[in-house]
């Protein structure tokens, strides 16, 4: 099942979740980035968000399974294929970089809820790239609609895209050489 962010962001106003669908997405990302684990069905309580409508929750829950399996299955593969989960390209260009936007800020605060269950370093590169989110995060991109903002908008979810993938390989890789720094000789 591949989760729509409209699907989502119509899920999460239902279930009245404070989050919209990018900022979630971003979240579960950096989450996942950062090196943390999410049992099933507890992508919620993993993320620390409440849910103030219970009756929408079963609804929720399934969705965001299914998102969680597809955000790590995109992120483990070799391919690349990962993408972060935005609006249609039919809707307007300041609601997909608003999108942006949220999804940079979510990230940063689930690389930073996963990061905080231990001790991370990251390279200079891993720190530059968070640094720049954080830049993104803070950001009102303004756009005026035209060609130029379009492609502009693009470059930027690329390098948030690759930005993503690189931080999951360095923590996986650190996770899997048992906490050595990647392409360091421990003595």
């Amino acid at each position: 099942m591949n989760v729509t962010h409209a699907e989502l962001e119509t899920e999460l106003a239902r279930a009245r979740v404070g989050v919209d669908a990018s900022e979630l997405h971003g979240s579960l990302t950096g989450f996942l980035c950062g090196g943390g684990t999410i049992e099933s069905g507890r992508v919620l309580q993993a993320l620390e968000l409440d849910v103030e409508e219970e009756g929408a929750r079963g609804q929720l829950d399934a969705h965001l399974q299914a998102l969680c399996r597809d955000c790590r299955a995109a992120l483990d593969d070799a391919q690349m294929g990962f993408e972060p989960l935005q609006p249609d390209a039919e809707r307007p260009l300041t609601e997909r970089a608003q999108a942006l936007v949220s999804w940079c800020r979510g990230f940063l605060g689930g690389f930073g809820l996963a990061s905080a269950q231990r001790k991370q370093d990251l390279s200079d590169d891993g720190n530059e790239i968070l640094r720049d989110f954080g830049v993104i995060a803070g950001s009102e991109l303004a756009v005026d609609g035209d060609e130029d903002d379009e492609r502009s908008l693009m470059e930027v979810s690329e390098f948030v895209r690759v930005g993503a993938l690189v931080l999951h390989a360095e923590v996986a890789g650190k996770r899997a050489s048992g906490g050595a720094h990647p392409g360091k000789r421990v003595h």
